[in-house]
């Protein structure tokens, strides 16, 4: 076991004087290529070129001596510090910190960031960091190979963006330019970078709220609320608030996901999925009925995507889903989504039949699928009198292979 293990963050300024007395002492340093290039690092000490920071980790805790580990910005944020405190390795670590590079970079573009997102991206997660940046007007994602600004160009498609793309910084290499998301494809990038993403139609708070990053706290409490379509608009068949109480408890949107609103009616249920902060797409025939998502939106403050078509062909060129609910189109609508393979799905049928129907071929798509026959009644407080009743079947498919 290491006797003493101190982190030390570098943004290209000169180290402390504590970074320095660490370095002096080291019998064993590990960090990138650029890191064991500087003069404070001891020629005497063990080098250790940081790649798989378990690996290291182990190397580390398997030497007997005093052991400094180099890296980039804040070594806590999204850092090397918690992969080093795993209780597989058994390291208790000093830490010297810098600035991070997420603060680095929007110091660098002159823009305050304590209302952005910040996200991590490798070939992994880049899809889920996509959808971040969908449903939010300011994200810092730190890239990796393979899920850097070309890769998350091309998968934002029609949603355009500004990127200020901020290369190696710290060092007398460090670039910073601003392209449109369209563009970023066009160019090849070094690493390590970051790239800051902004634009956007949602509104944003002049004083920047009252906790780290973007507040989406709604004007009302609750969610699935009554009246949150336009004044006088007709929702569709099925788009009641208690049925859109139950259809977004099963889906459980988060951020990350893409949700997939198929039949938008008023936009009610896009909306609180937006809230939640998860990527929305609203589909519908009727152009009016995008017309009132997209004011829903405004309204409420989030950003959202409409697009005006039938289902199931307008579906065949969006991008992959996390979770849908189809409000409308019926079977064929439904066997279309089951082939896109989303975690989960929700729809309704009016009859038994009907929803026998789906249910067989959901299952036959692999879903696990429930069905409650959902009677709601609503009643009027002056006179404690029946005021509209509605009964309907709720399905929802969940794909075993895709939970949670």
């Amino acid at each position: 076991m290491a006797d003493r293990v101190t982190v030390i963050g570098w943004d290209g300024t000169p180290l402390t004087e504590a970074a320095r007395s660490a370095l002096a002492a080291a019998t064993l340093v590990a960090g990138a290529a650029h890191h064991l290039a500087l003069p404070e690092v001891p020629a005497r000490a063990e080098q250790v070129r940081l790649g798989s920071v378990h690996l290291a980790a182990r190397r580390i805790a398997a030497h007997r001596g005093t052991a400094v580990v180099l890296a980039d910005g804040d070594p806590g944020f999204f850092g090397v510090v918690r992969a080093l405190r795993a209780p597989e390795h058994g390291l208790e670590v000093e830490v010297v910190p810098a600035v991070s590079l997420v603060a680095t970079a929007f110091a660098r573009a002159g823009m305050p960031w304590d209302d952005a997102e910040v996200v991590v991206a490798h070939r992994r997660t880049l899809r889920r960091a996509v959808n971040i940046c969908r449903a939010h007007t300011k994200v810092a994602v730190l890239t990796s190979p393979g899920a850097g600004p070309a890769e998350l160009g091309l998968l934002l498609g029609d949603i355009h963006r500004t990127f200020v793309i901020c290369e190696e910084l710290g060092t007398d290499r460090e670039q910073v330019t601003v392209v449109t998301s369209d563009r970023a494809a066009d160019h090849s990038w070094r690493d390590p970078n970051i790239v800051l993403v902004v634009g956007g139609t949602a509104a944003q708070s002049p004083d920047g709220g009252w906790r780290a990053g973007r507040d989406l706290t709604r004007n009302r409490r609750g969610w699935a609320l009554p009246g949150a379509g336009s004044p006088g608009s007709a929702g569709h068949e099925g788009e009641g608030q208690r049925l859109r109480a139950c259809q977004l408890a099963l889906l459980g949107p988060r951020p990350g996901d893409l949700v997939w609103d198929i039949g938008c009616g008023s936009g009610a249920l896009a909306v609180d999925a937006a809230l939640f902060g998860a990527a929305v797409i609203a589909v519908d025939a009727d152009r009016g009925a995008c017309e009132r998502t997209a004011e829903a939106a405004r309204r409420d403050g989030v950003q959202l995507q409409t697009v005006h078509g039938s289902a199931p062909h307008i579906l065949e060129d969006l991008p992959e889903p996390d979770v849908v609910r189809i409000g409308g189109g019926g079977p064929a609508v439904v066997s279309a989504v089951a082939d896109r393979r989303p975690a989960r799905l929700v729809t309704h049928a009016s009859t038994r039949d009907a929803a026998e129907l789906i249910g067989r071929d959901l299952n036959a798509h692999g879903y696990r699928v429930s069905c409650s026959l959902l009677q709601s009644v609503e009643l009027s407080t002056d006179t404690w009198s029946e005021r509209e009743r509605a009964v309907v079947f709720l399905l929802s498919g969940e794909l075993p292979d895709r939970a949670p």
